[in-house]
């Protein structure tokens, strides 16, 4: 699913406008990154949680010329399911 389907899913649950769902999910992704961005957890009890997570400078090989090159260290951001969506997601199993 892609957000455009997301904002036309929640419009048909919803009394609110296409405009205004729009509105909504770019404001709560914008919300998420720019606490992600300040290195904060953003947690949704029962669905997850994102945190940033460190990785480290390691060694690689470019695949195209088999040339050993150095991978900087970075920040990643991680997804950490909650029970609720664990649950949801392997019911039948």
């Amino acid at each position: 699913m892609n957000k455009r389907e997301l904002v036309n899913s929640i419009v048909k649950k919803s009394t609110l406008t296409k405009s205004q769902v729009r509105q909504v999910v770019d404001e709560t992704f914008q919300h998420i990154t720019e606490t992600l961005a300040r290195g904060e957890k953003f947690q949704l009890v029962g669905f997850g949680s994102f945190i940033v997570k460190r990785r480290s400078a390691r060694r690689g090989t470019n695949p195209q010329t088999g040339e050993k090159i150095l991978i900087e260290a970075k920040n990643a951001p991680v997804f950490s399911a909650g029970k609720k969506l664990m649950d949801a997601v392997n019911k039948d199993n």
